[in-house]
């Protein structure tokens, strides 16, 4: 028996070790392939002057698929109709090109592929290979390089097309709007710097667009725009600075639209005071109506009392551009607004932000003495009720204190509005949070005096505003009460003294106002005391 347990332990070691050799051996499958597809040929070489042919095959080293190439191919100059790219959702060795177009005489042709072309096991990159011809004798070979920025973000957006168009008799200030550029390149998603290559010498203008349709033209409605008031005469040594920003739209006016039986709504671009809306409908005495603008939204409001009108007929003025547009509103079933109330902050309050209510319809009135606040303790607070008429909001001003809870309650009738609408009872619980929960900024911003008036802007890391500063002379800046967190600050060099920041317009040759941003983010934290010195060159 004994005998039979040791044989038994035996060829017990003798399989384990079998097993573990076996596992010693298994194969590991290699390093991961890091490298990109590489470049083999292509079909006309790359570099062909007297470039005659219809398709181009670019062949490869290794099997490859084409990823987001419709957006990653940048063709510069632009060709009219987008070229036929294989293959298509599959795999291959090589990359054919179908060119479309009738091709200019005499002109070099650049074909940057971005990042779309990849190898099809792992996804490298071949990034921004290019393929380079000419209709002409020779290879067009001077560049031009710079640098994009956003006029008013931290952070220039991706994939800005960077355009030069050549200036001779046909250009005007009116062509990009109209016809695509003579060069054309991308900075994807990589990099904020741009280089255009291959060009020919003479004098252009240099663009960039955040082309929202990818059409290689300028529309004010959806694209950013940056420019140079200058010439850009090649070649160069200049390197160019592109600052990117969204236009204020001219003027227009939308087709008014009857969302409820007590309102209607006129969309418009541009700035509101520089048109009004008059009725041209003879209205019954017994009918009331306001005109008022939709808080932060490009909207006027026309409200009115229930009237048996089928259609009311609106004249809407600009007299500064003498144009005079005239819309008929007819009637449909729809619902109506009734009055509803939204705070602009529940629970904790922001020291630094005033509470305040928003209506939905026009208020008419207030009665202060249908408002009542009291502390933790139940002890009045002192406070003033005010009507915001511009923003149609009631303004709560007090000073809350720390470590304290309100209540503010509003009885029936506090709030009437335009419709003889009144509120019902109401309670708010407001509380606040010890001073040594947040911390403090001191700023010492050193700038030659010259440059104010400035606006100096605490954002979060969304770029959102937290708390602002309107100075007009050198001081030490002091942001108080801020919660703890990783913050941005924001130097707006305020022009024109609007206290707020005004974009550019290309063809007013306007180019939007300075903002400069402190390098490094701000950590915040709680019951700390931060002193920070942001040194701005004018």
């Amino acid at each position: 028996m004994v005998r039979r347990l040791i044989g038994c332990f035996f060829l017990f070691l003798i399989v384990a070790a079998l097993v573990q050799c076996a596992r010693r051996g298994n194969p590991t499958g290699g390093p991961k392939d890091v490298a990109p597809p590489v470049l083999l040929k292509a079909e006309p070489a790359n570099m062909t002057t007297e470039f005659k042919a219809k398709k181009i095959r670019l062949y490869f080293d290794e099997f490859i698929t084409l990823k987001e190439v419709q957006e990653q191919l940048i063709v510069s100059p632009p060709l009219k109709y987008t070229p036929e790219i294989s293959p298509q959702g599959g795999a291959s060795k090589f990359v054919e090109i179908k060119i479309k177009d009738t091709l200019r005489e005499n002109t070099t042709y650049t074909f940057n592929f971005g990042q779309s072309i990849v190898d099809h096991n792992e996804g490298n990159p071949n990034s921004f290979l290019t393929y380079v011809f000419s209709t002409g004798s020779y290879i067009d070979s001077l560049t031009v390089s710079g640098v994009v920025k956003d006029a008013f973000n931290r952070k220039a957006d991706e994939f800005i097309s960077v355009m030069l168009y050549e200036i001779d008799t046909a250009y005007t200030d009116s062509t990009i709007f109209k016809k695509p550029p003579n060069y054309i390149t991308n900075t994807l998603d990589s990099t904020v710097i741009f280089t255009l290559k291959n060009l020919k010498a003479g004098k252009y203008r240099i663009f960039a667009l955040k082309d929202a349709a990818k059409n290689n033209i300028f529309d004010q409605n959806a694209d950013k725009i940056a420019f140079t008031r200058d010439t850009v005469s090649l070649p160069t040594d200049s390197t160019y600075l592109l600052t990117l920003f969204r236009e204020l739209q001219n003027y227009s006016i939308q087709v008014p639209s009857y969302v409820s039986r007590n309102k209607i709504i006129f969309g418009y671009y541009g700035l509101q005071e520089d048109f009004r809306v008059e009725t041209l409908t003879t209205l019954p005495d017994s009918v009331r109506y306001k005109f008022l603008k939709e808080k932060e939204k490009d909207t006027l409001n026309f409200w009115f009392t229930p009237t048996d009108l089928d259609s009311i007929v609106f004249l809407a003025i600009n007299d500064k551009l003498s144009l005079i547009d005239t819309f008929s509103v007819k009637k449909r079933k729809v619902g109506t607004d009734s009055l509803v109330l939204n705070p602009n902050q529940s629970g904790t309050l922001d020291f630094n932000k005033d509470f305040s209510i928003a209506i939905n319809t026009p208020i008419s009135v207030i009665d202060s003495t249908k408002f009542r606040m009291i502390d933790k303790d139940s002890v009045e607070v002192n406070f003033k009720v005010m009507i915001d008429s511009i923003e149609n909001e009631i303004d709560i001003d007090f000073i809350p204190e720390a470590n304290q809870n309100y209540n503010l309650n509003m009885l029936p009738g506090a709030i009437t509005d335009f419709f003889e609408e009144t509120n019902d009872t109401l309670n708010y619980f407001l509380s606040t949070n010890s001073l040594a929960d947040y911390g403090n900024l001191r700023l010492n911003l050193q700038i030659d005096s010259s440059a104010y008036p400035l606006v100096i802007q605490l954002t979060d890391q969304q770029g959102s505003l937290r708390q602002e500063i309107y100075a007009v002379k050198p001081k030490v800046f002091e942001f108080n009460n801020i919660e703890p967190s990783e913050y941005f600050l924001r130097v707006i060099f305020d022009e024109n003294g609007n206290k707020s920041w005004d974009s550019g317009n290309f063809l007013k040759n306007i180019q939007p106002e300075k903002v400069s941003y402190y390098p490094d983010t701000l950590e915040i934290r709680a019951n700390w005391e931060v002193e920070e010195t942001f040194i701005i060159a004018n």
